[in-house]
């Protein structure tokens, strides 16, 4: 077995592409690209080519010791054929990733939806390490997670199990991304957050975002964190909101699937503690009693490499 992979995160507002080494899962050197406003399959492919180019100009690492090219994306994913079917939040559809990949670098390409990557980097090296029975929920641009069932991954008759984002918690409420109205995502991830906060804004709320936040620029989770810690009553009532939201999804993971252990992360989960700390309060309180003496909730410990770490194992 040849001694590095490359795993890329391509994720809703960056792509995070890393030379991992096979043996520790260390991650040996990185290039990440923010994404911004910039959506779409050709704004993606050229992105992510022009990041690994870098990882390698910047790499010692000869190219006949990489073994794979693992992928991670926010969407829908035909692991088998190589394409992201559907992803919203990047604005891709029908994506031949694998065959664009393997054209270019000579290298088998391997693809995953992103939270599944990320839950095989915590499972093998992070916060899942030694559990069999686990739910990963990532928090971010939207919502996404990851069910492991007897140290088994469940993706479900059409690979796309563990859409915990699209579970429907108002029949009439919200557009959603994907197409849909009233899903969890549109309430409980940061971009949900944001555009609440945006639109209290427009309509003449004061908050002391507005001292981070430059013109043109988007509302990020640090400076959710900061606002919070100055007691903003704007942003904080956001926040709760989506807790509360989000608290339910895991409640009904929680009382559904059964497990021994939710991991969190994502940015929003990393930066805003307080976030993190009333939605698991919440979570236990919602669902049924006996489960929640024995769920267990842990941050990510592999922060914002889980994603780039798993998806250098996919070709296992």
């Amino acid at each position: 077995m040849k001694k590095y992979s490359i795993g890329i995160d391509l994720g809703g507002t960056k792509i995070l592409i890393a030379l991992v080494e096979r043996e520790s899962g260390k991650v040996v050197d990185f290039v990440k690209k923010k994404m911004k406003k910039e959506k779409g399959s050709k704004n993606v492919i050229r992105k992510m080519l022009s990041g690994i180019d870098e990882l390698f100009e910047i790499t010692k690492v000869d190219k006949s010791e990489i073994n794979s090219i693992g992928v991670a994306a926010a969407g829908q994913i035909d692991r088998e054929n190589g394409l992201i079917i559907g992803a919203p939040n990047l604005d891709c559809f029908d994506l031949n990733i694998r065959q664009i990949l393997e054209s270019e670098y000579n290298l088998p390409v391997y693809l995953a939806n992103d939270v599944e990557a990320a839950t095989i980097g915590e499972m093998k090296f992070g916060s899942g390490k030694g559990v069999d029975d686990l739910v990963c929920v990532f928090v971010g641009t939207g919502v996404g997670s990851c069910i492991v069932k007897d140290g088994k991954i469940i993706r479900g008759a059409t690979g796309t199990a563990g859409e915990i984002g699209h579970i429907i918690v108002d029949l009439n409420g919200r557009p959603c991304a994907c197409g849909a109205n009233g899903c969890l995502e549109a309430y409980a991830s940061r971009s949900a957050i944001e555009k609440r906060i945006e639109g209290a804004l427009k309509k003449g709320r004061h908050s002391v975002i507005l001292d981070y936040l430059e013109e043109g620029k988007s509302i990020t989770s640090s400076m959710i964190r900061k606002s919070i810690e100055r007691e903003d009553e704007l942003v904080t009532h956001c926040v709760d909101e989506a807790a509360i939201y989000l608290s339910g999804g895991l409640a009904s993971i929680i009382n559904f699937v059964n497990p021994k252990l939710i991991i969190l992360g994502g940015g929003l989960i990393e930066a805003v503690d307080y976030f993190y700390k009333k939605t698991i309060k919440n979570a236990k309180l919602k669902c049924l009693p006996v489960p929640a003496t024995k769920i267990e909730f842990k941050k990510t410990s592999l922060g914002d490499f889980s994603g780039v770490i798993g998806a250098a194992y996919l070709d296992i």
